[in-house]
């Protein structure tokens, strides 16, 4: 760990951890570690690039110092179970060469998570592809490697890849990303008021039939309401939020609205509260000046245009460019340059104030409040923009369990936040495949 990663973890700790515990009682730090080490905790969401996570150290087995997720800090009591995200950009192409391109990548990030388990590090992780499976794992004393699709763009036209994706791992699906596809309209139609589908295209509900046939749970998370809205009503089995917001407290199109949500309980689902700052507390805009020279460095980087406000909407867009670009010290050198400028413009012209633990638990309230406990989950998106001040990498997941328990949830209402209501889902969603 470098000189200033040491500083800025000893003042993280000191800032939201050590000050946090000193303001609670002794017995209720203890409370919350002993719930902490009793809880299967499982991520829904992970972003990760395959040359750096199986390539040579660093590497997800040794840790990357800038990373947020990899073995060492999951083994931190941190996380037990990690979704790593299969993840391809939307691009408009549906030529059956932008299909296979966009498989190819899911295919390379698939055979990158089994690289990991399978021939790195499988002392220490190990797939599993039922909830059974998760347990299992567990309590043989290793992490927990699972696979989500962000993004079917790679399915073409071909009903059959869904079984593809199926076969080498996929326990989730989510149909789009940002961008319409031919399965769905996305979420970014709120942009500009433009859809293509209304919601669901034929070929989009013929793969939610496929999926429930299979048993892959459906992930609402990138598409549009109409669409959601109608993946909850067709589906035979509950589908999943795999890192979502609440929409009543920051007001963003990843976030679901209470009709969403209402809908998700009606289906029997689960929404997993996402820990991405700009999601959880909207930031404010930055100043003339400050947008300048972000915008500046950005092209100086040749990073491109970023969207959205405040310090929180930059930091989202360098970790995505970054962790999901191909090539890997070049990227790492990228990243480092841009924190390291980054940090000059946040001297000059300060950037707004990055959501906390305590905002993050805002959600998992409001949530629990209007769906019900048995409803609601815990998700990071990290190395794709995730993390608050507090819980900013997966060795700090303790301090989202002592908030919890600050606010009175009890230890089988943190078990089931945690990972517990997750595997409920995949449960059922299994046993419907078997129908």
């Amino acid at each position: 760990m470098q000189p200033s990663r040491i500083l800025r973890a000893l003042a993280l700790t000191l800032t939201v951890g050590t000050a946090a515990f000193a303001q609670d009682d002794p017995a209720l730090i203890a409370k919350a570690r002993a719930i902490h080490a009793k809880a299967l905790k499982i991520d829904t969401h992970v972003d990760f690039n395959p040359a750096q996570m199986i390539g040579p150290p660093p590497n997800y087995v040794t840790g990357i110092e800038r990373n947020r997720v990899d073995l060492p800090k999951m083994e931190q009591n941190g996380l037990d179970a990690v979704f790593f995200s299969i993840y391809v950009g939307q691009r408009q192409d549906f030529s059956d060469s932008g299909y296979a391109s966009a498989m190819a990548a899911d295919v390379e990030k698939f055979d990158a998570v089994h690289t990991l388990a399978e021939k790195m590090a499988p002392g220490r992780i190990a797939i599993a592809y039922t909830a059974a499976d998760v347990r299992k794992i567990h309590a043989a004393g290793k992490k927990v490697a699972l696979m989500g699709v962000e993004n079917s763009w790679g399915i073409g036209t071909n009903i059959t890849n869904v079984k593809r994706f199926y076969d080498r791992g996929a326990r989730y699906m989510s149909l789009s990303h940002d961008g319409h596809n031919q399965l769905t309209d996305s979420g970014t139609g709120e942009n500009d008021g433009v859809w293509r589908w209304n919601g669901l295209s034929p070929l989009g509900r013929q793969v939610v039939e496929e999926a429930n046939r299979l048993g892959i749970m459906m992930d609402i998370s990138h598409p549009s309401k109409a669409s959601n809205l109608q993946v909850m009503a067709m589906s035979k089995a509950p589908v999943i939020a795999s890192h979502s917001g609440v929409r009543a407290l920051a007001d963003v199109r990843r976030n679901l609205d209470d009709e969403q949500l209402l809908a998700l309980k009606k289906n029997g689902g689960v929404a997993q509260m996402v820990a991405l700052s700009s999601f959880v507390k909207v930031p404010t805009p930055d100043s003339p000046e400050r947008a300048a020279a972000i915008a500046a460095l950005r092209t100086e980087l040749g990073m491109g245009a970023r969207g959205g406000a405040g310090q929180a909407a930059a930091g989202q867009a360098a970790g995505q460019a970054a962790a999901r670009r191909p090539g890997g010290a070049s990227n790492d050198s990228l990243f480092a340059v841009y924190r390291q400028k980054l940090a000059a413009i946040d001297a000059k012209f300060p950037p707004s104030p990055r959501a906390t633990v305590s905002d993050f638990v805002n959600h998992i309230d409001y949530a629990v409040k209007l769906i019900g406990i048995d409803h609601v989950g815990i998700s990071s998106d990290f190395d794709g923009g995730g993390g608050v001040t507090g819980y900013d990498n997966a060795s700090e997941s303790i301090n989202v369990t002592i908030e919890l328990v600050r606010r009175g949830y009890s230890e089988k209402d943190i078990i089931a936040l945690w990972g517990g209501n997750l595997l409920r889902v995949m449960e059922a969603v299994e046993r419907t495949a078997k129908k």
